[in-house]
C-alpha cells in the first residue's frame, strides 16, 4: 500500500454507479471491483482501510448471498478493514444481518454522495485510530525498559545508558525536572541489576521533616530519644542486599550529608543511640531536580558528597524535549484509564492531538498523566477533545508534511545564519554552504529581509 494514501475499495457491479462513486470521495484513492474475485484481488493489492460493498453482486445480483459471502471473506483476510454494506431500499433485515457478521455500518440506496462520504470518512477515522492503537500495543510489548514508555531518540539514549549501568553496583545519580520519571528509571536500574530479586527501598529526602530524617535513614536503639520504645532499623539497613533509592537527595540537610558521605565511604551505619558499626551491602541510586553544582556554590551541598553519588550521572530530559513522546504516553495512559474506569473512550480527536503535541508540559509526565485521567472521565462521543484536556496553547503543532518540515528547517537556518553574520549576505551564504544568488532566491521565497 502506498504510504500516505487513503484507499477505498468500492465493490459494485453497476457501471453507472461505479463511475458516480469513483469521483465522489475527495481525499481517497478509489479502486473499483465488480464481483467477489476482483474485490479480493484488489483487497490484497491495496489493503484498503474502508470497503464499500453492495450486497447484490453477480452471479446473484438480485439476492444477497454473494455479497454476504464476499463480506465474510474480506473480514477473514483483513479483519481490521471497515466494511460498509450497501443494501436496497427497505432491506433493513439484510443490513442488520451483515452487521451481525462483522460489517462496520450499512447504507440504504438510493445513494446520496454527501451522506455516504461522511459515513466513509468516519469509518476511515476509526480504522486509523484502531491501527494506531495496535501499533501502540505492539510498541508497549517492545518497550525499551519495563515501565518506561518512550520512542524519542533522547529517551532511547537514556534507556541504553540505563541498560549499560544497571548490571554494575556503581552509585548512580538521576537528574531531571519534577515529573520526568526519575523513580521509574531507578526501578529499572534495580530490576536489571543482579540485585533485582531483592528489595528496593525508597526514601524521599524532601518529604520527611529534618528532625526525623536521620532516624529514618540510620535507625535507632531503644531509649535513644523520647518515644523510642524499641530498636528500629533504618532504611539503609533495611535495604541490605538490595537497592537504596534516595529521591530528592539535593534537599538533604548538611548535617545528614556528612553522615551519608561517611556511609558511602565505609559502608557501615550506626543507629541513633548506638555504638555498634553495622556493615551494609547496598547499591545506592540518588535522584534530584536540583542543580547540585549551583547548590555547591551556595554552600548548601557538599562537593565531596556530590562526587560520591555521581559516579555515573544520567540526565532525564523534560517531556517537551522528547520528540513525539507526549503523544505516545498520552495514548498509553488513555488506554490504561479507559480500561480501569470502564469508559468507552477510543482515542483523541485531531484538536486534542494538536494540543498534546504543541503544549510545553511544564509538569512533565506527571502532568500529562493527570490530564489524561481527567479527560478519560470527561470525554463524550468516544473521543477526547482539546476541551477535555483543558490545555491552552498558542504554539502551532509540528507539521508532519515533509515539504513543510523542510521549508521550516530552511527558514530557521537562514535566520540563524543572518543573525550570526550580522546580516552580511556573503558571509551568511558561505556559512550555509550555498551561493549568494541562491540565498537571495531563498530570502525572496520565505519573505525574509536581511
Amino acid at each position: 500500500m502506498s504510504e500516505g494514501k487513503k484507499h477505498l475499495l468500492v465493490v459494485e457491479d453497476d457501471e453507472g454507479l461505479q463511475n458516480q462513486l469513483r469521483w465522489a470521495f475527495e481525499g481517497f484513492e478509489v479502486v473499483i471491483a465488480g464481483d467477489r474475485e476482483a474485490a479480493l484481488a484488489q483487497l490484497r493489492r491495496v489493503q484498503p482501510g474502508v470497503v464499500l460493498l453492495d450486497l447484490g453482486l453477480p452471479p446473484d445480483p438480485g439476492g444477497v448471498t454473494e455479497g454476504m459471502a464476499t463480506l465474510q471473506e474480506i473480514l477473514s483476510l483483513v479483519p481490521e478493514t471497515k466494511v460498509i454494506v450497501v443494501t436496497g431500499d427497505h432491506d433493513r433485515a439484510n443490513a442488520v444481518k451483515a452487521i451481525g457478521l462483522g460489517a462496520y455500518d450499512f447504507y440504504q440506496k438510493p445513494v446520496d454522495a454527501e451522506i455516504l462520504g461522511l459515513i466513509v470518512e468516519r469509518a476511515y477515522s476509526v480504522y486509523e485510530l484502531e491501527l494506531e492503537n495496535r501499533r501502540l500495543q505492539q510498541y508497549r510489548k517492545e518497550s525499551p525498559l519495563m515501565g518506561i514508555i518512550a520512542s524519542s531518540p533522547q529517551m532511547m539514549e537514556v534507556c541504553r545508558m540505563v541498560e549499560k549501568v544497571a548490571p554494575t553496583d556503581i552509585t548512580t545519580l538521576l537528574l531531571g525536572a519534577s515529573g520526568t520519571g526519575k523513580e521509574r528509571f531507578a526501578q529499572a536500574l534495580h530490576e536489571l541489576s543482579n540485585r533485582g530479586s531483592e528489595r528496593i527501598v525508597a526514601i524521599n529526602c524532601a518529604a520527611i521533616p529534618e528532625n526525623l530524617l536521620e532516624s529514618e535513614l540510620f535507625g535507632y536503639e531503644k531509649g535513644a530519644f523520647t518515644g523510642a520504645t524499641q530498636q528500629t532499623i533504618g532504611k539503609i539497613e533495611h535495604a541490605n542486599g538490595g537497592t537504596l533509592f534516595l529521591d530528592e537527595v539535593g534537599d538533604l540537610p548538611l548535617e545528614l550529608q556528612a553522615k551519608l558521605l561517611r556511609f558511602l565511604q565505609e559502608r557501615v551505619v550506626e543507629r541513633l543511640g548506638g555504638r555498634k558499626e553495622i556493615p551494609v551491602d547496598v547499591r545506592i541510586i540518588c535522584a534530584t531536580h536540583q542543580d547540585l553544582t549551583a547548590r555547591i556554590a551556595e554552600g548548601r551541598f557538599r562537593e565531596d558528597l556530590y562526587y560520591r553519588i555521581s559516579e555515573i550521572t544520567i540526565n532525564i530530559p523534560r517531556l517537551k524535549d522528547r520528540e513525539g513522546d507526549a503523544l505516545v504516553l498520552a495514548k498509553a495512559f488513555l488506554s490504561r484509564f479507559a480500561d480501569e474506569m470502564k469508559r468507552p473512550v477510543k482515542g483523541f480527536d485531531q484538536g486534542a492531538i494538536d494540543a498534546i503535541e504543541s503544549y510545553d508540559w511544564p509538569g512533565n509526565v506527571r502532568e500529562l498523566e493527570s490530564r489524561i485521567k481527567r479527560a478519560t472521565i470527561m470525554a463524550d462521543n468516544g473521543y477526547v477533545s482539546r476541551g477535555d484536556l483543558e490545555l491552552n496553547t498558542d504554539r502551532e503543532p509540528l507539521p508532519l508534511n515533509m515539504k513543510q518540515v523542510r521549508e521550516e528547517a530552511e527558514r530557521s537556518a537562514i535566520m540563524r545564519a543572518l543573525a550570526h553574520c550580522n546580516d552580511n549576505i556573503s558571509e551568511a551564504a558561505s556559512a550555509l554552504g550555498i551561493t549568494r544568488p541562491t540565498l537571495y532566491n531563498m530570502l525572496e521565497k520565505y519573505r525574509l529581509k536581511a
